[in-house]
């Protein structure tokens, strides 16, 4: 990340802020949980990240689960 912006602009930001920054393990279970919420309209964290951070940074967040689930599951 940049020092004029706080949220991650790309995969290596965005893992570097899961791995490193909240210190999760990204495994196929955490991934394949936040992919499952972050894909529900109905999920309450999801609408207010949504109103939070908006549809754009919300589908490059989907883009980089998907890219850590297809990681995943080439190295497990």
């Amino acid at each position: 990340m940049t020092s004029s912006t706080l949220l991650p602009t790309s995969y290596a930001e965005w893992r570097h802020c899961i791995e490193v920054d909240c210190g999760l393990e990204i495994t196929p279970e955490f991934v394949a949980a936040r992919l499952a919420a972050l894909q529900n309209p109905k999920d309450h964290a999801t609408r207010r990240f949504l109103e939070l951070y908006g549809e754009a940074h919300h589908a490059r967040v989907l883009g980089w689960f998907r890219e850590a689930q297809a990681a995943v599951v080439t190295v497990g």
